[in-house]
């Protein structure tokens, strides 16, 4: 069976990937690494199957994505649902969509938007009474 996290043949681009990422998301990197959200392990440039995740947390199974101006096309745009609907399928994965600009503009509206996104998860896995 062929490895669906982390291939082989991504480590450079991964690596590339990261030593070269846009100033938005070394920005986000330094809010979410470490921990410092809601305790929350996230990791950078994270290969799953085909794709190369911008930031995932395996905890949550949720991965954030941070859009230039490539994404505004509509082949981009039908790129990324189909990417989307891949990785909610195969691997249970939800993406947040951000632009690169909400970082600069609106940081603390991501970080809100994860926060959202656990308590969500977190109810929906509590027992019912």
């Amino acid at each position: 069976m062929p490895r669906l996290i982390n291939q082989n043949g991504q480590r450079e681009f991964r690596r590339a990937l990261r030593s070269d990422g846009t100033p938005s998301e070394g920005r986000l990197w330094t809010m979410l690494r470490a921990k410092q959200v809601e305790n929350l392990q996230f990791r950078r440039q994270y290969g799953m199957g085909p794709y190369v995740l911008d930031f995932y947390c395996p905890e949550l199974k949720l991965a954030i994505e941070l859009d230039g101006g490539i994404h505004f096309n509509d082949e981009q745009r039908i790129n990324d649902e189909q990417r989307t609907l891949f990785l909610q399928q195969h691997f249970g994965i939800t993406i947040l969509r951000f632009e690169n600009i909400d970082v600069i503009r609106h940081p603390q509206a991501i970080i809100e938007s994860i926060k959202r996104f656990k308590k969500l998860k977190e109810d929906r896995t509590k027992p019912t009474p």
